[in-house]
């Protein structure tokens, strides 16, 4: 009989035990409003924290988010196991694509996997997932056996839960992130429950959202998850949408780099026959150069790159250029047709000679790496009956594969050999005959392997593929400043982010000890990105944004990218735009009220020009509404004394570092004062110039001696270096 969550909860309670440290309590109520359970209180007598061991699950949220460290928790954690999903190997591996990893069958098994789930008041598997996906809400749904319901939720900000629940490394996002993974435990199977949606419950199609309209004719360059994602949010507002896609069949990476043993087919078409039947304007075989990118402007109104990263890497060892060392994108495309077509692919079946008229050894396959992606190339060489063999020269402990794939792949017969390299390939008459193997050695994952002075192993093989992975064509990246973008967070760290506890979780044992705070603030920080336009109407999004990442990554940086264009509205009939259509966030740091009574002052003048005018601290502006804006005007103190250093206010300096690239944007600059500001503004527009941003005004202002003619002039310079005069006739198109 199995147990149920609430009665394993009663069963280890009695071994919880939760002790506040009341000198260290401050009374903040950080755990109160966190705890899952309503475990924690407050005593009113002395204002500091108390808890109900019969209560407490042990899920230690609370102690992640004690700032003050007044909280500890000692004892298991009261959850019940968490599902096991057996993988399903072919019965014959030869010739056989059929999808090997089970979903969830039955709504017994969901609803027992879905009670797990805490419902936490801040989730921290929300900042794990790259989309931001609301996973309790949906999970929510499925406990109240709500399929529609839970399709609406993940809606919201997803398009792919069929193929992201499917290829997504969980353990190092949602799972990972989960609260029971960082209490070093095991987590609530968010990928298969999202799977469990999407396979018994149509994933909806693209529609135009109620009032919703919008002229907007965007392109895209590019149909892989990027764009999908963009697309799909482009049609919700009722954008034009036209994509062009260099290959004969649209979906980049899900279409021709995923095996159909995990992602089939019929699952990676469903996005696009969605979008096409939902009026996107989808143009194969027509690839788009690097100098037709910044003609598209000229034709549509806003163009997005989502073009992906699509050249392969190559070991540079002697040997690489002959016949028969191939990439993994080119292995895994002709192997999938040959076995569709149930044909022998030609460069693993020699023709005999006379020596052996029938040869009597299978072909071997050498693959370079040890990624996923080298394991489903490695899959597919078995399935083409083949031997086939996986060299990575990380060490195994540090190899960035998923540790169910790397299992799967072993289990049908591929040798994966870590701490090992290829030392240089040899061959005869022109094609390739045998590679030389050296070992390498690697005590931490952030430093390099070094390969070791010993005899090399010789290895007989019949084809080489280069699966390491990929990067943008050198063509295309000259044309896109400040690309890629690092994936990691500079500057301070959101205090939401740190308020979560996201950040205190360190690399737990489920997310193969993995830092998943650091690394889902990195992928925010990329999403973020995208918001922000390259130049004039050209966003980036996806691969081509940051370099390779995943489906799931990519696909929320092009949604992310297709909201800042429908909120920003571009039009290719005007470059600029009148100023009545103009969209300006006049943001401030203010100690004492001065310098907020500034900027309310001049965001009145601003909106008199007819602009639509937003006044906010910088605690509160979004990326979003960064992104949005035409022109930026920032507002700070200055601190320091007339003989020391005088320098704008430490919070405002923090925040402008914390900023993303932002080619192009228009910033004004203004200071308020108590003594000289010296250079403080010139300090103010380097920080700023460095993130890609244009200042195209700067002032500085004595609170009791500023004028209204000071602050009229301030204005009328931003907005006429902003925004084209008025136009006072009719626009032709």
């Amino acid at each position: 009989m199995s147990v149920t969550q609430e009665e394993l909860i009663q069963d280890s309670n009695q071994s919880l035990l939760v002790q506040v440290i009341s000198d260290r309590c401050a009374g903040c109520q950080e755990c109160v409003v966190r705890c899952p359970t309503g475990a924690l209180s407050m005593n009113p007598a002395t204002w500091t924290a108390v808890a109900d061991n019969a209560l407490c699950v042990g899920c230690r949220q609370c102690v992640r988010t004690c700032p003050f460290s007044a909280i500890t928790v000692k004892g298991p954690l009261a959850t019940a196991p968490r599902l096991t999903l057996e993988v399903r190997p072919p019965a014959t591996l030869r010739g056989d694509l059929t999808e090997t990893r089970p979903g969830i069958s039955s709504w017994p098994a969901a609803l027992a996997e879905a009670s797990r789930c805490l419902t936490c008041p801040d989730p921290t598997c929300v900042r794990g997932c790259p989309t931001h996906n609301d996973i309790p809400a949906f999970i929510a749904a499925i406990r109240n056996a709500d399929l529609d319901e839970a399709h609406q939720v993940l809606s919201r900000t997803s398009c792919l839960p069929d193929v992201c629940s499917r290829v997504c490394d969980q353990a190092v996002q949602c799972e990972g992130a989960c609260t029971w993974s960082l209490a070093g435990g095991t987590p609530v199977a968010i990928g298969a429950l999202e799977r469990f949606v999407a396979d018994n419950a149509p994933t909806p199609a693209p529609a135009q959202k109620s009032g919703s309209r919008t002229e907007l004719d965007v392109a895209i360059v590019g149909s892989g998850p990027a764009a999908i994602g963009a697309a799909w949010r482009l049609v919700e507002a009722g954008a034009k949408v036209t994509v062009f896609e260099k290959d004969r069949f649209p979906g980049g990476l899900l279409r021709s780099g995923i095996p159909d043993f995990t992602l089939p087919q019929a699952v990676a078409r469903r996005p696009w026959e969605a979008l096409i039947a939902a009026g996107v304007e989808l143009k194969c075989e027509h690839g788009v150069s690097a100098d037709e990118i910044m003609e598209l402007p000229k034709r549509f109104d806003a163009v997005l790159l989502a073009h992906g990263a699509g050249l392969p890497l190559r070991l540079p060892v002697k040997g690489a250029d002959l016949d028969g060392v191939w990439d993994a994108s080119r292995f895994l495309e002709e192997g999938r047709n040959a076995l569709v077509e149930k044909k022998p692919l030609p460069v693993l079946a020699p023709a005999p000679s006379a020596d052996a008229p029938t040869p009597t050894q299978p072909p071997t396959v050498l693959v370079i790496g040890g990624g996923n992606t080298a394991m489903d190339t490695a899959r597919i060489a078995r399935r083409l009956g083949a031997n086939a063999i996986c060299v990575d020269w990380l060490d195994r402990k540090f190899a960035p594969v998923r540790p169910d794939e790397l299992e799967e792949a072993e289990r049908e017969g591929v040798e994966v050999r870590f701490s090992t390299t290829v030392e240089r390939i040899e061959g005869f008459g022109g094609r390739v005959q045998r590679v030389l193997l050296a070992r390498t050695e690697q005590r931490r994952p952030d430093r390099l392997p070094k390969v070791l002075n010993q005899e090399p192993v010789p290895v007989d093989v019949t084809l080489v593929v280069m699966a390491m992975g990929y990067r943008v064509e050198p063509g295309i990246s000259a044309k896109l400043p400040g690309v890629p973008v690092a994936r990691r967070q500079s500057g301070l760290v959101d205090r939401r982010w740190q308020g979560s506890g996201i950040m205190a979780a360190g690399s737990p044992q489920f997310a193969r000890h993995q830092p998943v705070g650091q690394l889902s603030l990195g992928r925010d920080v990329a999403r973020n990105r995208a918001a922000f336009a390259l130049s004039e109407r050209i966003w980036v999004a996806g691969d081509a944004l940051v370099g390779p990442s995943t489906v799931v990554e990519a696909m929320a940086q092009g949604r992310c990218a297709a909201d800042a264009i429908i909120a920003h509205q571009p039009s290719v009939k005007a470059v600029r735009k009148g100023a009545a259509e103009g969209n300006v966030l006049v943001t401030y740091e203010s100690r004492g009220g001065n310098t907020r009574s500034i900027a309310e002052k001049v965001a009145s003048i601003i909106t008199g020009t007819g602009a639509t005018t937003t006044v906010l601290p910088i605690r509160d502006v979004t990326v979003e509404q960064m992104a949005a804006a035409d022109l930026v005007v920032l507002g700070t103190w200055v601190e320091g004394m007339v003989i020391a250093r005088v320098a704008p206010a430490k919070a405002a300096t923090a925040w402008i570092r914390a900023l993303p690239h932002m080619e192009g944007k228009k910033f004004g600059l203004f200071c308020t004062y108590g003594v000289a500001p010296r250079d403080a503004l010139s300090a103010m527009a380097g920080m700023v110039g460095q993130c890609g941003a244009e200042v195209v005004a700067q002032a500085s202002f004595h609170p009791r001696r500023c004028k209204d003619a000071e602050l009229e002039s301030f204005a009328e310079k931003l907005v006429s270096s902003t925004f084209a005069p008025k136009d006072t006739g009719a626009r032709k198109g």
